[in-house]
């Protein structure tokens, strides 16, 4: 349709219209911003930090960055529209660094790996069945790394139906799978640790001969005859440490150079080079000295071995800082475990009922699909439940030791356990939207933030290395005019030869221990330990700040069940008002509740197993030897009519008789009253920390059971150590009044 067309249509419609000229209609700017996510190889202090940080923040569409040292990590937010992250990436590493996209809050971006990629003739096949999908617009594949980067319309294809199709159309010879950014971050602290591990190795085998050339040999008489020869104008010996030595400060050190370069290049100074100056004066040196000697027959000391140890032992350092950055990520690792890896996918025919299910990949779970949750299994997706009963295990996210109940409509988070029964979910918040997706971010972006100390740190970090270079300077040119002007008796460098070498070695000594490494790994290391640590107990920290402003905190808010206390229920009385048997009590509670899944339901279980079987009560020491379903076809009653009542208890037929188990509520409701003496004793129990379960037979009241959570060994020890410093400890608890007062007598 032309223009003109339009604008007679919209005229018919009783409306004025006219075309503007190209140059009158405003074209609004793309407001998209992206937030990556990069790996950043070799910083190795925080003047690297500063570097990069820089180099980052001058970039045009760079509109924030930040770097850290201990993840070896930068998130970079930029409008992809003037840049893309293949030129950040090439920015890092012409600064000295490597680089590589390790993730993107581009959600219509994703990276698969495909297995089956063995020839060019599968990469034509594949590029062939891509061409062929609807809403992909562009895609590039990595035949070395077997890996497609592909960028679809979310509206018109689904992650999920570009990989069957792949499937489907190579006839099952191509597999493809969503890649983890952190799986490929640790499988890349792998590769540095191995890289670095294999340079250190190689260093130290080079410089033990050059060492017990230096040190060991002149005292066997045998060898050090042999190194004395003369090869051409050279000691065997000097000649040997030449050759290992070169080998290791250019094969083995060439790391060094590279990444100095490419720093002064940009106008920044690092650790690399540091280390380049201090090995690269004693080289040239003993080189000089070397060659000095050959040809005028006065031999000066030669330092050959000063360069070789500082390599190695910088290596050294640098693969313990490796494994060290390695373990402080855990955190990260285990909260990504967390995530199942696989999805049971309900498939539905043409007329929406459920035709059978598929295993598929839980990162290519859609929103609305409906997924089937095993017991025993994890839940893949965050959703809401449409079908079955169950309890779930939430600890992971909310700390709740006690099991959650679930039925339709009840929320479920993914990744926590689901204990009893089947579920069906319907999924409303996938990938980076999860709880989990969540948690993990703000661990990640605790983890990279930066405390107020360290900004100190980072200045002082950026100016170091002028500084210890000009120490260095002056540090030999006052020792040189000293040994000139005869300041210090000849003796002190007289196994130097000349006072020149001697104020060399003092300048070489300030250049090599001086080092911001510990200045700059200080603050982030701490705070990821810190983090990390807090993760992996379920205590979430936002960062670095929050951390140091914590000495500050006057008041710690503790839940009681699950944090105070064990989180595991156990019955510790039984108390009969009906003038009925022990035993025919228990097991008549015991038939009511085998039928529930609620966690109490289990402890009133293992209390008349215990009676029963063992002929006592159990004891903390006691277990259950005898397999549960054995236990029950022999003694408990016949159940009908069983009913769960959320928050009260349960009810169900035994006999023809009703009975019902829970709290008050429940008991009254249906008519039954309490015996004083019943109510006496149930308040006793709720003053001694005990929650009372109260039983009701064919409409009397016949007892009651007591059942209490233990306190943690250390709750009192913390309480008490945090009154010592000033911090004022408060619960909160859902119990009644007099239990939390109880507990919280129990724990002062």
């Amino acid at each position: 349709m032309q223009d003109e067309d339009i604008v007679e249509a919209i005229e018919d419609a009783g409306f004025e219209a006219e075309i503007l000229p190209d140059s009158t209609v405003s074209q609004p700017k793309s407001q998209k911003t992206l937030s990556g996510q990069f790996r950043i190889g070799g910083m190795t202090c925080a003047a690297c930090v500063n570097s990069v940080e820089g180099i980052l923040k001058k970039l045009p569409g760079v509109k924030r960055a930040v770097v850290a040292l201990a993840t070896s990590l930068g998130e970079v937010e930029y409008d992809p529209s003037a840049i893309s992250k293949d030129e950040i990436v090439q920015a890092i590493e012409d600064a000295g660094f490597d680089a590589a996209l390790l993730q993107s809050s581009e959600q219509d971006k994703v990276l698969l790996s495909v297995t089956g990629l063995h020839t060019e003739g599968d990469v034509d096949v594949l590029h062939d069945i891509l061409k062929k999908i609807e809403g992909l617009r562009q895609f590039g594949v990595n035949f070395g790394n077997s890996e497609i980067e592909i960028v679809f319309d979310p509206e018109v294809v689904g992650l999920r139906q570009i990989v069957d199709t792949i499937e489907m159309e190579s006839n099952d010879r191509l597999k493809a799978h969503v890649q983890n950014p952190y799986l490929q971050a640790a499988s890349n602290d792998a590769q540095e640790a191995s890289k670095t591990l294999h340079l250190l190795l190689s260093s130290l085998l080079l410089s033990i001969p050059v060492f017990f050339i230096r040190m060991v040999c002149p005292h066997i008489p045998l060898i050090s005859s042999f190194l004395v020869m003369h090869f051409g104008p050279f000691c065997i010996g000097d000649l040997l440490k030449w050759i290992l030595v070169s080998m290791i400060q250019f094969v083995v050190g060439k790391r060094f150079y590279i990444a100095a370069y490419r720093a002064l290049r940009h106008g920044s100074t690092n650790m690399d080079v540091l280390v380049v100056i201090g090995t690269t004066a004693s080289y040239v040196y003993s080189v000089c000295a070397l060659l000095y000697g050959a040809f005028t027959g006065f031999h000066p000391p030669i330092y050959f071995e000063t360069s070789a140890m500082i390599i190695t032992f910088v290596l050294f350092g640098k693969y313990l800082e490796v494994l060290a950055k390695g373990k402080t990520s855990d955190a990260i690792k285990k909260l990504v475990e967390l995530a199942p890896a696989t999805a049971l996918l309900l498939l539905k025919d043409k007329e929406g009922k459920y035709s059978g299910e598929k295993e598929i990949d839980a990162s290519l779970v859609q929103p609305g699909d409906t997924l089937k949750v095993l017991p025993g299994s994890k839940v893949p997706a965050d959703g809401v439940v449409i079908w079955g009963t169950s309890h779930v295990n939430e600890s992971m996210v909310t700390g709740e030791s006690v099991p959650i109940s679930k039925e339709v409509s009840s929320p479920v988070i993914g990744g926590t356990m689901n204990l009893h029964g089947v579920l069906h979910i319907q999924a409303t918040k996938v990938g980076s939207g999860t709880v989990l997706s969540q948690i993990i971010s703000l661990v990640e972006t605790a983890q990279m933030s930066k405390a107020p100390i360290q900004k100190f740190a980072d200045y002082v970090a950026s100016i170091f290395v002028p500084i210890v270079i000009t120490l260095s300077l002056l540090t030999f040119l006052a020792w040189f005019l000293c040994g000139w002007l005869g300041a210090y008796p000849n003796s002190w460098s007289a196994e130097s030869s000349n006072c020149f070498v001697f104020s060399l070695m003092f300048s070489i000594s300030v250049v090599v221990i001086a080092c911001p490494c510990a200045l700059g790994l200080a603050t982030p290391t701490a705070v990821m330990v810190a983090t990390g640590v807090g993760a992996n107990h379920g205590v979430l920290v936002k960062g670095g700040d929050a951390l140091e402003r914590a000495q500050n905190v006057k008041y710690v808010i503790f839940d009681k069940t699950g944090t105070l206390t064990q989180g595991k229920a156990t019955v510790t009385t039984a108390k009969i008002f009906s003038g009925m048997d022990l035993g025919d009590f228990l097991t008549l509670v015991a038939s009511a509740e085998a039928s529930s899944e609620h966690p109490l339901a289990k402890a009133i279980l293992d209390y008349a197993f215990h009676f029963h079987f063992f002929g006592k009560l159990p004891s903390a020491k006691d277990s259950i030897k005898k397999r549960k379903e054995e236990i029950l076809s022999q003694w408990l009653l016949e159940v009908t009519d069983f009913s769960a009542l959320p928050g009260k208890g349960i009810q169900c037929w035994i006999n023809g008789k009703k009975i019902l188990v829970g709290n008050r509520a429940l008991i009254t409701e249906n008519g039954v009253n309490i015996p004083d003496e019943a109510e006496h004793f149930l308040v006793d129990m709720e003053l001694s920390a005990k929650t009372g379960i109260l039983v009701a037979y064919d409409g009397g009241f016949i007892g009651l059971i007591g059942i209490t959570d233990p306190l943690k060994r250390e709750a009192a020890v913390v309480v008490q150590g945090l009154k010592k410093m000033g911090v004022h400890p408060v619960m909160v608890t859902g119990d009644n009044w007099r239990t939390a007062q109880a507990v919280a007598k129990e724990v002062s």
